[in-house]
């Protein structure tokens, strides 16, 4: 009898002792270790990329902010310098996609794979257990590819911090901030729980579809919407943020979540101003025509607007995440990101238990 013959429900057999755990962990190294290897290779690859970048973008933000007087040609030269470096990976999104790949090419055909050439029911009959042959499979792999991202993490934090003390200096620096969505994933604790949560997707994904290609194409869509439903809804709600009246210049470090005009406590503007928050340009006529007639030449300063608006009832709100808030949010965040991890790899075990081969 082969293994694509034995009944969909096999019986396991009570007289066989079940498998240590530690010949269960050398089973799956024994399975795995290609994409185990390979994973170890991209990172560190990476690794010793960023490393021999780092160094040099380091360099340059020592120098640029050394030099005095800054305003002379040779300050701005090495300002320049700074800001022109590295442009690709500057803002971090590309490397946002590691985890996904380790979630698509890894996770994913870990169930996958046995369940579409049906060797898992032969695993299940020679003393592993359905329950025990997917937590072999699922928990060693999780740890070991979380504890490796919580590594690489660190060295993405000394990569970007360039880019984060640049915006406390008064110098023309290239700067984002430690809340901006390109950056924060990648530092901290969070490129670890992302690791294991993309994981997580799949290895479920995997379960439920049983396909190798559909699982990974599957893995990478769900990761996508739920990085961008993080990025672009949910991080921003994890502490109410702060609401300031008429800050003309919000902190370069700090999150702007949104700016909005008032006149007797109801909105102005409503769906009627400009991307940046300024009030559109037909109001400015209206209000401040001395602005206005000088815009087709120099563009309006923010200052001058808020000054000017704020002498007829106008008053700017800005609410913004603080800078400070950096780690409660990644807490925030990891904790949550690692208790879904946890369920969806239960639900792969409940699931594996209840349906059929």
């Amino acid at each position: 009898m082969t293994a694509l013959t034995v009944p969909a429900r096999p019986q396991e057999d009570a007289s066989l002792r079940p498998v240590p755990w530690r010949r269960m962990a050398w089973v799956t190294w024994r399975q795995h270790r290609t994409a185990l290897i390979g994973v170890a290779a991209l990172l560190g690859a990476l690794a010793l990329g960023l490393w021999a970048i780092g160094l040099q973008l380091h360099h340059a933000y020592a120098d640029a902010i050394a030099c005095r007087p800054a305003s002379s040609i040779a300050c701005s030269e090495l300002v320049f310098s700074f800001n022109s470096r590295d442009t690709f990976l500057s803002s971090g999104f590309v490397l946002q996609a590691i985890p996904a790949l380790i979630g698509a090419f890894v996770a994913a055909p870990v169930l996958a794979r046995e369940l579409e050439t049906g060797t898992s029911r032969y695993a299940w009959t020679q003393g592993f257990g359905r329950r025990r042959w997917t937590l072999a499979k699922l928990v060693p792999l999780a740890l070991v590819l979380t504890a490796a991202a919580g590594a690489f993490s660190v060295l993405l934090s000394w990569y970007y911090q360039p880019y984060i003390a640049a915006t406390s200096q008064n110098l023309p620096l290239t700067g984002w901030s430690p809340l901006s969505g390109g950056l924060f994933d990648l530092r901290g604790v969070v490129f670890a729980a992302w690791t294991l949560v993309a994981f997580a997707i799949g290895g479920l994904t995997g379960m439920l579809i049983r396909r190798v290609v559909p699982a990974i194409v599957a893995t990478l869509a769900v990761y996508a919407g739920l990085a961008f439903a993080v990025g672009l809804y949910l991080r921003q709600h994890y502490l109410a943020p702060l609401v300031v009246r008429n800050l003309i210049s919000p902190p370069d470090s700090g999150w702007v979540v949104g700016q909005w005009w008032t006149r007797g406590g109801l909105f102005a503007f409503a769906g009627d101003r400009d991307a940046d928050g300024m009030p559109p340009m037909s109001y400015l006529q209206q209000t401040c025509p001395h602005i206005a007639a000088a815009a087709p030449t120099a563009k309006p300063s923010p200052g001058a607007i808020v000054r000017c608006f704020s002498q007829h009832g106008y008053t700017l709100l800005t609410s913004y995440q603080p800078s400070s808030r950096f780690w409660p949010f990644q807490w925030i965040e990891s904790g949550w990101l690692v208790a879904l991890s946890v369920l969806l790899i239960a639900a792969t075990v409940w699931l594996v238990r209840r349906r059929a081969a």
